[in-house]
């Protein structure tokens, strides 16, 4: 038998489509505050495009669309709507800053195949 707070606490466990690291919420939530705004989120999209097929597309944007999944991670909500959540599950959204590489990287276990640049995959 459950509780009532048993199955809000199962429910708020829900699994998320994607994952952002520390290190990248925390720039998720400096480049927010540079906007100066308060009602922006970071929304992870897969659109047609790119030389693999599929293009990621990272952007802030206050929108609630029907079927969006919002996941917070300390204090910065991530959203993924409902046609690229597939392609998405269980991807990592990292921030790299190294004389190397610098900026958003995704590494998502549902691409077969990937660019060179990153950008796109199948």
């Amino acid at each position: 038998m459950t509780t009532p707070a048993q199955t809000e606490s199962t429910e708020a466990k829900a699994p998320s489509t994607v994952v952002l690291t520390d290190v990248a919420a925390q720039k998720v939530k400096a480049l927010i505050e540079q906007e100066g705004r308060d009602d922006l989120r970071l929304r992870v999209a897969v659109q047609p495009g790119g030389c693999s097929g599929l293009r990621y597309q990272l952007f802030f944007d206050e929108r609630s669309l029907d079927g969006d999944i919002v996941t917070d991670f300390d204090g910065v909500e991530v959203v993924v709507d409902r046609m690229s959540a597939p392609y998405l599950t269980g991807a990592t959204i990292d921030f790299a800053d190294r004389i190397d590489a610098q900026g958003f990287t995704i590494d998502n276990p549902n691409a077969g195949s990937s660019c060179a640049c990153g950008d796109s995959f199948s």
